[in-house]
This record gives C-alpha cells, structure tokens and sequence, in this order.
C-alpha cells in the first residue's frame, strides 16, 4: 500500500482539549497568554472580522491551495462540536476562502470560530455575528473548488504554526495557539500576570505607581 503524499492527507482529527481548561482560557487576554509563550507564538496579518466576543476551543486543521476551498468543504464533514477551523491559506487575499453559507454549517454543527489565513466574503454578516472570525482580508472573489489540500496536519497561520488538538485563543488583538498539554502551567502564568497587572492598575489609579521601563527602580514595572 502506498503512502500518502504531503498535500492530500485526510487524518483522524486529534483528541479535543479539556472542555473545562477550554473554557478558563476564554476571556483571557491574548497578550497574556502570549507574554508568557515567550511572545513566540504569533499569527501576524490576522484581524478580527465579528461583531465582538472571544474565541476558545480545540484546532481542526486544514491546509490549503491559495484560493482553493475543496478541502474546507471536506473538513466541515468532521467538525466537533468545540472545534476551531483553522486554515492555512497561505496567506491570498484574491479570493475568498470562507463565507456566510460555510459559516452557517460550521455554526450548525457546533464549530466556535474560524481562523483564517486567506480572505472571507460576506463580511458584512461576519460583522453583524458574534461567531469568532479572524481572517487576513476580506474580497467578493470567490475561490476554487479543485484541490490540493489536507487536513489535520501542521499548518503555518501567519508564521504562527499551529498543531491538530492545539488549544486556540482569540480576542480584539488577534489568536494564539498552544500545545493542550502546555495548557494548566501556561493558565496558572497567565492568571498570575492579570493578577499583577490588575493591582498596577489599582496603583496607578491610586497615585502610588513608581516603576517605569528605563529607570533603575523597574523590576517590577508591567508587561504591557
């Protein structure tokens, strides 16, 4: 039996993540959580094209040819209720990858939003929905339907690579990605650091702020 080439694989979708470990990270801060991956794990390019709202959940993959939808279509077929539509499109904003129908079935069958790098259409339905959407563009272009692709493999969204079952996080700055393994050490950081960050807030408001960046008294001046 031959092997499968790159570029037309069709894998089992990867365990989902803790639905409860999800959930914490929902409402988090994505600055947060990037600060303390070593502010490695970045998808640059993408912006958010919802209503508002956050987005958590587990990653279904898709990697696809620039401007080909085929495979998309293919991967709504196994959306989890609790999945993520991640799609590597290479980063093409001439035709549309996504748009008001998909978005339609992927809500249906219980997908929480969808990240990706290429364009959407119908923005203005994205816009009127708090369905999680993060894309590269929008454009009324609309794609072809002829292939390559795969799905539940490695993709690269933005420079930001990102696994099947990897845990997704998105708010106004942009998405984050991370091993679900990584995920209660990297929520115990990342509460540790609003924890911080709040009683700074607290001491700016109350006069009593000292530490700025550049000046000897700084060590504990905040992130952000």
């Amino acid at each position: 039996m031959s092997a499968v080439l790159p570029g037309a694989r069709r894998l089992p979708s990867a365990p989902q993540a803790d639905a409860a470990l999800v959930e914490a990270f929902r409402g988090r801060a994505v600055a947060n959580i990037s600060d303390n991956l070593a502010r490695l794990s970045v998808a640059v390019g993408l912006r958010p094209f919802h209503r508002g709202g956050t987005l958590a959940g587990t990653a279904l993959t898709v990697r696809t040819r620039p401007g080909d939808n085929l495979v998309i279509h293919q991967a709504l077929e196994i959306l989890r209720p609790g999945d993520v539509l991640v799609v590597d499109g290479g980063g093409d904003i001439s035709r549309a990858l996504v748009g008001e129908i998909m978005k339609a079935v992927a809500q249906s069958r219980g997908c929480v939003g969808f990240v990706i790098d290429g364009a959407i259409r119908d923005a203005d339905a994205f816009a009127r929905d708090t369905f999680p959407c993060f894309a590269r563009g929008a454009i009324h272009a609309g794609p072809y339907k002829n292939g390559p692709g795969e799905y539940n493999v490695p993709v690269s969204i933005g420079g930001m690579v990102v696994q099947p079952g990897d845990i997704v996080v998105g708010d106004g700055d942009g998405v984050v990605a991370f091993p679900a393994e990584a995920g209660p050490a990297l929520l115990e950081a990342t509460l540790r650091q609003e924890e911080h960050e709040a009683a700074t807030l607290r001491s700016i408001a109350e006069g009593r702020y000292t530490g700025s960046y550049g000046r000897p008294d700084a060590a504990a001046a905040p992130r952000g």
